[in-house]
């Protein structure tokens, strides 16, 4: 009796762990910015939940930070002024949230 029921305990545990919906692990779109001297720079499909610096402007001895961002996913991306994350932050909505040419940007998070 107990083998049957740790049996259906299992069954129902696989189960209900199949219907729940997978884990995002990426941001879905694109994430636009404005790279001084080079144009625009695209993040397609970033991941979800952890920092990316943008790699143009991650050092700023080197470069200018990039600002005009534009935020074509569909998580809400929060930019920082500073590499890693670091730094005054701005969010964005999600499907077109967006800063200004004065709003300096070095690395994002996509909640």
């Amino acid at each position: 009796m107990r083998l049957r029921h740790a049996v259906a305990v299992t069954a129902g545990a696989f189960a209900l762990a199949l219907s729940l919906p997978a884990s995002a692990s990426a941001a879905t779109g694109d994430f636009l910015y404005e790279v001084p001297g080079q144009g625009v720079a695209a993040l397609t499909d970033p991941p979800s939940g952890q920092c990316v610096t943008l790699p143009e402007v991650s050092d700023p001895r080197a470069t200018p930070p990039a600002h005009s961002t534009r935020n074509h996913t569909d998580a809400q991306a929060t930019v920082f002024k500073d590499a890693n994350c670091q730094g005054p932050s701005f969010k964005h909505r999600a499907h077109g949230g967006y800063g200004s040419e004065r709003l300096e940007v070095r690395s994002v998070w996509f909640s």
